[in-house]
């Protein structure tokens, strides 16, 4: 590495001492006023290259660990599940009580989910499900349809109690229309 580099800076050193020579036929152009075969006897410049190929893992535990993140104090807790030592107490844990398995509420989930099936016909799922909203009660169909229903249902109450909410789901019925009506395929566009 270091004779290729000897060998580029001495010709370089011969083209820059030819040019200075050749002044006035510089203006020609460098080409041709560079002889053939010149010799220069000047010192030219070489850098003193050293090149280290091997790092060994000795040397590197010899300088010592290497410091990261210095000057950065962690404040979170990162020991495992024990206390912070810097409080002295151990951290606040609630005390464990079991479910009560048998509570009304846990005891009667799911009673009426075969309602329809195990019952004398006069109840039908939809009658019993208590936590679904009542527009929403044995309804069935895509968001457009379920929309105009609220709006039929709730829509006077709506617009005086929450105007905004009833703005965004006019807003909505009025995309899902245009989008329902001219970008989807109905059953009947080859029929036209």
């Amino acid at each position: 590495m270091a004779t290729i580099a000897g060998t580029l800076l001495r010709s370089l050193g011969k083209v820059s001492m030819t040019v200075s020579r050749a002044a006035p036929a510089a203006l020609q152009g460098v080409s041709k006023c560079l002889p053939s075969n010149t010799t220069c006897n000047t010192p030219v410049w070489t850098p003193l290259l050293t090149i280290v190929r091997h790092r060994y893992y000795a040397d590197k535990v010899a300088r010592g660990s290497c410091l990261r993140h210095y000057g950065y104090k962690d404040t979170l807790h990162t020991r495992g599940l024990l206390p912070h030592m810097v409080h002295r107490t151990r951290l606040p844990v609630p005390l464990y009580r079991p479910k009560n398995s048998w509570n009304e509420k846990r005891a009667l989930f799911g009673q009426n989910d075969y309602i329809d099936i195990l019952g004398n016909g006069t109840l039908k799922p939809t009658d019993v499900t208590y936590s679904v909203p009542s527009w929403l009660r044995g309804f069935k169909g895509n968001e457009y349809q379920m929309l105009l229903r609220k709006k039929k249902i709730h829509g006077k109450h709506m617009a005086h109690l929450r105007p905004t909410k009833y703005l965004e789901m006019n807003k909505r019925i009025k995309w899902l229309y245009r989008y329902l009506n001219q970008k989807t395929r109905d059953y009947y566009w080859h029929r036209a």
